[in-house]
């Protein structure tokens, strides 16, 4: 299985389209808990919209997005503290089947994760992909 992930946390709306055409991605999957966003265009509705203008089709999968307390850690880089933290919501009901379906969505089409971080090593997507899928191949984006 092959599968993209991607940032915005420096990009534009229209960047990070381009950035998913190029790559030849069909599908958004949006692994961010609250897809709310400060920068412009990234909010879930917003988003959304501007990709379906792109022929990319989009899907929020919530449970595999990280809690306030992993989303804290990795604002500030305590990397084991996020580990510890996702591991634990991995765990969970609602995550274990959520990343079920991503892997069933991600094998139907070229698919990307999304999540703010721009770098993928300090980003919950890698530990998810690493975790779930240990053998796909991870194809990192940026925009």
């Amino acid at each position: 299985m092959k599968i993209f992930t991607i940032g915005y946390e420096k990009a534009t709306q229209p960047e990070l389209i381009a950035a998913l055409q190029a790559a030849g991605v069909e599908r958004l999957i949006d692994v961010r808990a609250v897809p709310l966003s400060r920068r412009p265009g990234f909010s879930k509705n917003i988003l959304a919209r501007g990709l379906a203008a792109a022929n990319i089709s989009y899907v929020h999968l919530r449970a595999l997005g990280t809690p306030p307390e992993g989303r804290e850690a990795a604002r500030k880089g305590q990397q084991g503290v996020l580990e510890r933290v996702y591991a634990g919501q991995l765990e969970l009901p609602e995550a274990m089947a959520q990343a079920a379906q991503m892997v069933a969505l991600a094998a139907e089409k070229p698919s990307a994760l999304l999540c703010f971080e721009r770098e993928p090593g300090g980003c919950h997507r890698t530990l998810l992909l690493r975790w779930v899928v240990p053998d796909a191949e991870v194809i990192d984006l940026f925009a």
